[in-house]
């Protein structure tokens, strides 16, 4: 049986990604194709390429995004989205789709026309930047003669890639949308560009979970931010408990029998 896994994007919350996958494989489910946006896409290629939950967690706590060596120098943005290439090629050190032990599709928009891109086969660590490019924060990324910002930008939640493919699908969104958030905060540009997003993707979301077998939304992703990591060990918790919970609801229950037939 052929299992799919799609892994919304979601800044530092997708580290919650992380948590439901140990869960699932306490549960025995190993899922054979992966559709990622953004941090979806980092998570799903390290899950790809073989990675425990620990090497992904280990990979998060590796990274310092605003340090200053990765700030960008006559390119538009301020974080240099390609200087993370050397801590992704340490984790995946062979940079081509073809090596990874499951089908993996990232999705990236391309900024010239204005499509969305997805990759699945040759080179594996620039659609990996390009997908969690984050527009205005971190540069484009130079594909080809192409540039390429977040895939989330046009889908982020990429079932529609996967569903022909597969016999199940589990779908994972840590990019939660509150109606009324306590504590929102807009005091810079990026943070009006996240609820902006938020706002779109929630109106695409729904249909889209009409796809999956199973939805995973941890709750109170909202009170985390999505661009720093200092709260790595509480999202994946986060993930980890809403994942069992599910599994162990009537609905996961069901699907596990299914799965197991």
């Amino acid at each position: 049986m052929n299992i799919g896994l799609v892994l919304s994007g979601g800044g530092a919350r997708g580290i919650a990604h992380i948590g439901v996958i140990k869960a699932l494989e306490e549960y025995k489910i190993s899922a054979s194709h992966i559709a990622g946006t953004s941090s979806g896409a980092i998570v799903g290629a390290l899950y790809a390429n073989g990675c425990s939950w620990s090497e992904m967690l280990d990979f998060f706590n590796s990274i310092q995004i605003f340090s200053f060596d990765k700030y960008a120098v006559n390119k538009p943005g301020f974080i240099d989205t390609e200087k993370f290439y050397e801590i992704f090629l340490r984790y995946l050190p062979i940079d081509n789709f073809k090596n990874l032990k499951k089908n993996l599709f990232i999705t990236a928009t391309n900024l010239l026309n204005g499509e969305l891109k997805v990759f699945s086969e040759g080179e594996l660590i620039k659609p990996i930047l390009a997908s969690a490019a984050f527009p205005g924060l971190f540069t484009p990324v130079k594909i080809d003669q192409d540039y390429y910002i977040d895939g989330g930008t046009l889908n982020n939640f990429p079932v529609d890639i996967i569903k022909t493919l597969c016999d199940k699908i589990i779908g994972v969104n840590v990019n939660p949308f509150d109606d009324v958030v306590e504590n929102l905060i807009l005091k810079h540009s990026y943070n009006i560009l996240e609820r902006a997003l938020k706002i779109k993707n929630a109106n695409e979301f729904s249909s889209k979970f009409e796809a999956c077998d199973l939805i995973i939304s941890p709750k109170n992703l909202s009170n985390y931010s999505i661009f720093y990591l200092k709260n790595i060990d509480e999202i994946f918790q986060l993930g980890y408990k809403e994942a069992i919970e599910i599994l162990e609801s009537k609905k996961g229950v069901q699907f596990l029998k299914q799965e197991n037939y």
